[in-house]
């Protein structure tokens, strides 16, 4: 087995520990040790296992290390990604046993994605690196991603929709087909996105309309 530790221990932490422990159920893969979090003491435990450290912890560990960062902001994702700077870790996909790939033999992905349970990928998708698809999200067919989205469960993704870097699509959120997702939009949950969206902005409603302050 290969040792595998979380970047954060809080909620999302241990829903990523419970994946960790369902792909384990299906094939024997991690030997998860623990977590690292700058925000929580050195020794506090959850029921899945201790916090190691942090940062300036997970860059001088001394073997290979798999990490997974359990974080649903797609800035501090970004931000988190860039600073470990330790040659031994690496970034797996890890992807929930009961994931529907339509067509897994035509998809292209990077590293450090999460996808989580009941989750379905149609043909013809690609998806950069770090990117969080929480429970039931659909990617329809030629969806393309960039890097550090995070797309809120039950959202749908319409086929030949193309995704910028850095986006944050709340629960139950729709994007209509062909569109052009631009970078950091937010999607309000529930909203459904009818037209492409500007970098920067905040869409909210059905049909969503931009928000400005």
């Amino acid at each position: 087995m290969r040792k595998i530790a979380i970047y954060g221990a809080g909620g999302f932490g241990k829903e990523i520990a419970c994946l960790i422990n369902h792909i384990n159920s299906e094939f024997l893969t991690w030997d998860f040790i623990g977590f690292f979090d700058d925000g929580l003491p050195k020794g506090y435990k959850n029921k899945f296992g201790a916090v190691l450290g942090g940062i300036q912890d997970l860059n001088s560990y001394s073997e290979e290390l798999a990490i997974v960062i359990s974080v649903a902001s797609p800035t501090v994702i970004e931000d988190l990604s860039g600073k470990i700077d330790n040659q031994l870790v690496y970034f797996p996909n890890l992807i929930a046993p009961n994931v529907l790939f339509l067509d897994k033999a035509s998809m292209k992905i990077g590293k450090g994605n999460v996808i989580f349970f009941s989750c379905r990928i149609s043909c013809d998708v690609a998806i950069g690196n770090f990117n969080l698809l929480n429970s039931m999200v659909s990617l329809g067919h030629d969806v393309v991603t960039g890097d550090y989205n995070v797309i809120g469960p039950s959202s749908r993704i319409s086929g030949e929709t193309t995704i910028g870097n850095a986006n944050f699509f709340g629960v139950q959120s729709t994007v209509l087909q062909g569109l052009k997702i631009g970078n950091r939009t937010r999607v309000g949950a529930g909203s459904v996105i009818m037209r492409n969206t500007k970098n920067d902005a905040l869409y909210l409603g059905n049909p969503a309309k931009r928000i400005v302050f």
